[in-house]
C-alpha cells in the first residue's frame, strides 16, 4: 500500500508545526507530505472535485493512484494522523474521536480562519532537512 500523504498549507505556522510534529513522531516513515501549493496536490484535490485554490483545510490522501484512492479532510484528517503515531498522538487521536464530526469540523474551521493570525505565515513554503527529503513529494 502507498503511503499516506498529508497535504497541507506550506506558508501556515500551524501547519508546519503538525507536520514538524509528524516527522519528529512517525519513526517507521509512514507520511509522505506535499503543500498545497504544490501541482501534485492540486491534481489530486481536483480529481476529488475538492478546489485546490482553498487552503484552509489539511488533507490526507489514502491509496494515491489506486482505484480506490479516497481522500479525508479536516477534522478526519488530523484524526487519522494522530491515530497511526505512537506517543501521546494516539491516545490524544482516539478522545478526539469521540466528538461528533458536527462538533469537531466547526472547531477546525475556526481555528483555520484565524491560524495565521494566531501561528503566523512564512512568504514561502519551508523546506525540508536532507534527511526528511524524501518524504516530500513536491520538493
Amino acid at each position: 500500500m502507498p503511503h499516506p500523504i498529508l497535504l497541507y498549507d506550506g506558508v501556515c505556522g500551524l501547519c508546519n508545526r503538525f507536520v514538524q510534529l509528524i516527522l519528529r513522531r512517525d519513526r517507521k516513515a509512514v507520511f509522505n507530505f506535499a503543500s498545497l501549493q504544490s501541482a501534485l496536490a492540486a491534481g489530486i484535490l481536483t480529481r476529488h472535485n475538492a478546489n485546490p485554490t482553498v487552503l484552509d483545510t489539511v488533507y490526507v490522501v489514502l491509496n494515491h493512484e489506486l482505484p480506490d484512492e479516497s481522500l479525508l479532510s479536516r477534522s478526519e484528517a488530523v484524526l487519522f494522523v494522530l491515530e497511526q503515531l505512537p506517543g501521546f498522538c494516539r491516545p490524544a487521536g482516539s478522545l478526539l474521536q469521540l466528538l461528533p464530526k458536527f462538533l469537531r469540523d466547526p472547531a477546525y474551521n475556526a481555528v483555520a480562519r484565524h491560524r495565521y493570525r494566531i501561528f503566523g505565515r512564512s512568504e514561502t513554503c519551508i523546506l525540508p532537512n536532507d534527511e526528511d527529503r524524501p518524504s516530500f513529494l513536491d520538493v
